[in-house]
């Protein structure tokens, strides 16, 4: 039928008479853009646990001084 590597896959169900192709891209290190590798290498494993932690740390941060500001600014006895 088709080769293992071949990016287009077939199938067929049973009880109908539809089919279902699909087609995906073949991931290969040399033909990914530099984006897609930098990207693939921080969010997955241990270091995109790590980096999302972070990311959600610094979120939480942000966040909460812009309210201090504003709620500051808001309440200011005049």
């Amino acid at each position: 039928m088709q080769s293992p590597e071949s990016g287009v896959q077939y199938s067929r169900w049973d009880d109908s008479s539809r089919d279902e192709v699909s087609v995906a891209a073949v991931s290969s290190t040399e033909e990914a853009s530099c984006c897609q590798r930098i990207s693939r290498k921080l969010c997955r494993g241990k270091l995109g646990i790590a980096m999302k932690v972070l990311g959600g740390v610094v979120l939480f941060w942000v966040i909460f001084i812009l309210g201090y500001v504003t709620g500051y600014y808001v309440h200011k006895c005049k």
